[in-house]
């Protein structure tokens, strides 16, 4: 059990990375504010630095990680094209990012209470995820 929980969390881990990572790059060309841009490639960057984490958990188990549901990504791209071309402002990106932390957060937290049997270690980086995603949310509130 612990092992099944902490690969499922694993790959959940590794999924909400992919879909930051992938939010931030959609996003990044339309940032004009330079204090903007820099927190945005810094939480990139860290999201980045904490996969690198995660796939050495990952191998560990034999496990490749999970991509994000493609039906998720989709709408997710859709959302942001569609917002960036209505209105391609700071302000736009910074609403894009707050709900994708938001919805983010919450699915991490899901996953973090449905795989209790998960070991440490997989539990840490969700929590680090979690922060993450948590500090870039509070960090664009002034670009709202």
């Amino acid at each position: 059990m612990i092992e099944q929980d902490t690969i499922k969390l694993l790959r959940e881990c590794d999924a909400g990375i992919q879909m930051g990572v992938s939010a931030i790059d959609e996003v990044m060309d339309y940032v004009t504010n330079d204090s903007l841009k820099k927190q945005l490639e810094d939480c990139k960057n860290s999201h980045e630095s904490l996969r690198k984490e995660l796939e050495v958990l990952l191998d560990r188990y034999h496990d490749d990680g999970k991509s994000p549901n493609p039906m998720a990504k989709s709408m997710s791209w859709m959302k942001t094209k569609v917002d960036l071309f209505a209105d391609p402002s700071d302000e736009t990106v910074a609403d894009l990012m707050t709900d994708g932390c938001n919805m983010g957060v919450k699915s991490l937290s899901r996953y973090l209470n449905q795989y209790q049997a998960a070991d440490e270690p997989s539990k840490e980086i969700a929590k680090r995820l979690i922060a993450l995603e948590e500090r870039l949310a509070v960090n664009v509130r002034s670009y709202l």
